[in-house]
C-alpha cells in the first residue's frame, strides 16, 4: 500500500526542526507531501515560492536517500482540504513541548471530525532542536546573529541575502 502523510506550516523559515519532523516522517511513508500554508493577510519574510525552493533543496536529497518522495506545494484555506485533495491518509505534526501538545490534539479532533479516513500523527522533537522556532530564527538572523546552528545552509545564505539588503 502506498502510503502518503502531509506536513504543513508556514516554514517561513524552515529550520533544523522542520527537518527533524519531516525525516522521522519518511520513515512513515512513500510520499510526502510538504503543504506551505498561504495567508493573503499576513506578509512572509519568505515568498511562498522561495519556501518551496529551500523546502526541496534542503530536504530532498535526505528524503530520497530515505526512499520517500518529497512534493512541495502551497495552499490556501484548509490544511486537511490541502491534505485530502494530495490523497494523504496521514497527518504529520510535530511537537516540541506540551503548549504544542494541547494544541496539536484539539487540531487533531477537529481535523478527525473533517476527515475521519485520515489519522494524525505526532513525532516528537529530537532534544538538540526542540528549542528552535521559525520565530526565533529569524529574530536573531534579523539581529545579525548566526542562524547557522538552527537552519539548513541554503536558509541561512537565504536569511543572510535577506537581511543583508535591509538597511
Amino acid at each position: 500500500m502506498f502510503r502518503i502523510a502531509f506536513y504543513s506550516g508556514s516554514f517561513d523559515p524552515l529550520t533544523n526542526g522542520h527537518l527533524d519532523v519531516i525525516a522521522h516522517a519518511a520513515a512513515l511513508c512513500d510520499r510526502l507531501v510538504v503543504g506551505v500554508g498561504t495567508n493573503p493577510n499576513k506578509a512572509g519574510l519568505f515568498t511562498v515560492e522561495e519556501r518551496l525552493a529551500m523546502i526541496r533543496e534542503a530536504a530532498g536529497p535526505s528524503l530520497t536517500r530515505a526512499g520517500c518522495e518529497l512534493e512541495a506545494l502551497a495552499f490556501d484555506g484548509l490544511a486537511i482540504e490541502a491534505a485530502r485533495a494530495a490523497g494523504a491518509s496521514l497527518i504529520v505534526r510535530g511537537l516540541r513541548d506540551s503548549t504544542d501538545f494541547d494544541y496539536e490534539m484539539n487540531m487533531a479532533g477537529m481535523n478527525g471530525a473533517m476527515a475521519p479516513e485520515m489519522q494524525t500523527v505526532f513525532l516528537p522533537a529530537s532534544s538538540p532542536v526542540r528549542p528552535i522556532t521559525a520565530t526565533l530564527v529569524r529574530q536573531i538572523a534579523a539581529m545579525g546573529g548566526d542562524v547557522a546552528p538552527f537552519a539548513p545552509a541554503n536558509v541561512v545564505a537565504s536569511l543572510r541575502t535577506k537581511f543583508a539588503a535591509v538597511p
